[in-house]
């Protein structure tokens, strides 16, 4: 009788330890849309950020946005700034003050409840900003 009762002991800690192991592997996706804010290089950027796996939007978290240019290592970098939550849930806005118009990995950093880096490609130029594909293939989170 002992051994059953510690045999179940232990699969409900391996059940608790699965449990809590998928949910810090909670990941988020972004959505990232930028548009020109009227001041040269100023862009306000609109961030939807949902769990990877479920689509429900994350909310409640602590988003910092920053940039760098892939292009330019080490040279041109944004520092970040914190996004303020939208009026829709799981939405951000945050304004990037540029150095230049190009292509900038954008760098969202996600703290709380979820913790995750997502970086959006998005080229700057002085009327739009579009999504881009990497030049180099390039993680989009960080581990």
């Amino acid at each position: 009788m002992i051994r059953v009762g510690l045999i179940c002991v232990m699969a409900a800690i391996a059940i608790c330890l699965l449990a809590g192991s998928a949910l810090a592997q909670l990941r988020a996706k972004a959505d990232v849309a930028c548009r020109p804010a009227g001041a040269t290089l100023e862009y306000d950027c609109t961030i939807k950020l949902t769990n990877a796996r479920t689509n429900e939007p994350l909310s409640g978290v602590t988003l910092t946005v920053g940039a760098d240019m892939p292009s330019m290592p080490m040279m041109h970098n944004v520092r970040p700034v914190k996004a303020a939550p939208g009026a829709d849930s799981g939405t951000y806005q945050a304004r990037l003050v540029l150095e230049m118009h190009g292509d900038w990995a954008v760098q969202l950093n996600l703290s709380g409840p979820v913790r995750d880096r997502v970086v959006a490609n998005i080229r700057f130029d002085p009327d739009l900003a579009t999504p881009t594909m990497p030049s180099r293939a390039r993680p989009s989170h960080k581990h």
